[in-house]
C-alpha cells in the first residue's frame, strides 16, 4: 500500500489525490451541478486539501475540462469501432441509450456555464462535432447520399432525445430511434435496400 502524507487536517495526500479529485469532481458535478460545487466541497469529498488539488489543477475550470474530458476520450468507439455491426446498424446503436443515463455532461456542461470561450464549453463544442463526425463517416460507409446532412441530422435527434428524456423524466431514446430508421433509410440510395432487409431478417 502506498504510504500517504497527512496534511494538518488529516486529509490523505499522495498518488491517487488527483484520481479521486476526478471521480468526486464526476459524482458531484453530475448529482448537483458545476456551479454548486466549490472547490472546498470538492477537496472534502476527496479528501486532499486545497493546495493538494491546486497541485493537479490549476483552478476549477481546468477541473471541468478534464472532468469531461474522462467520459468518452475515444468517441462512442464502443458503438463505432465494432466490426460485427454493419455501418447501419452502428447508426442505430447510438440511439440504444438506457432510460436511466443521466442528462448528457457535455450539454449539461455547455448550459450551465453560459460562457461559449470557456475550455469546457469548448471541449464540449469539440466533443460534439466529433461525434458528428463518426455519425458521418458511419453514414458515408453506409452509402448515404448526403453523410454530412445525415450525420448532423443524427447527432442533433440524439441531443434533442437526451434532453427530451431528461426534461419530461420519460424515455424519448425509442422515438428517436424511430425517426433515425426513417432518415438513414431515406438517405440511402435503393441499392442498399437489399442489404437493410438482410439485417432485419431473424438468423
Amino acid at each position: 500500500m502506498t504510504e500517504l502524507e497527512k496534511g494538518p487536517t488529516g486529509r490523505r495526500r499522495g498518488r491517487g489525490a488527483r484520481e479521486r479529485i476526478l471521480g468526486a469532481s464526476q459524482r458531484l458535478f453530475r448529482e448537483q451541478g458545476i456551479n454548486r460545487t466549490g472547490m472546498d466541497q470538492l477537496c472534502a469529498a476527496a479528501e486532499v486539501s486545497k493546495r493538494t488539488a491546486y497541485q493537479h489543477f490549476a483552478g476549477k475550470d481546468e477541473l471541468v475540462t478534464e472532468y469531461l474530458r474522462r467520459f468518452d476520450p475515444a468517441v462512442l468507439s464502443d458503438i463505432f469501432d465494432r466490426t460485427d455491426l454493419t455501418p447501419r446498424q452502428r447508426l442505430l446503436a447510438v440511439f440504444d441509450v438506457p432510460p436511466t443515463t443521466p442528462l448528457c455532461p457535455y450539454i449539461a456542461t455547455a448550459v450551465e456555464l453560459h460562457d461559449p470561450q470557456h475550455p469546457a464549453s469548448q471541449y464540449a463544442r469539440d466533443y460534439k462535432k466529433a461525434v458528428a463526425a463518426r455519425l458521418t463517416d458511419a453514414a458515408r460507409e453506409a452509402g448515404a447520399t448526403d453523410p454530412e446532412q445525415l450525420g448532423e441530422q443524427l447527432a442533433l435527434l440524439i441531443d434533442g432525445a437526451a434532453a427530451r428524456t431528461r426534461v419530461l423524466n420519460a424515455d424519448a431514446f425509442p422515438t428517436a430511434a424511430a425517426i433515425a430508421t426513417a432518415l438513414i433509410d431515406n438517405a440511402l440510395p435503393a441499392t442498399a435496400d437489399h442489404d437493410r432487409q438482410a439485417e432485419e431478417v431473424p438468423s
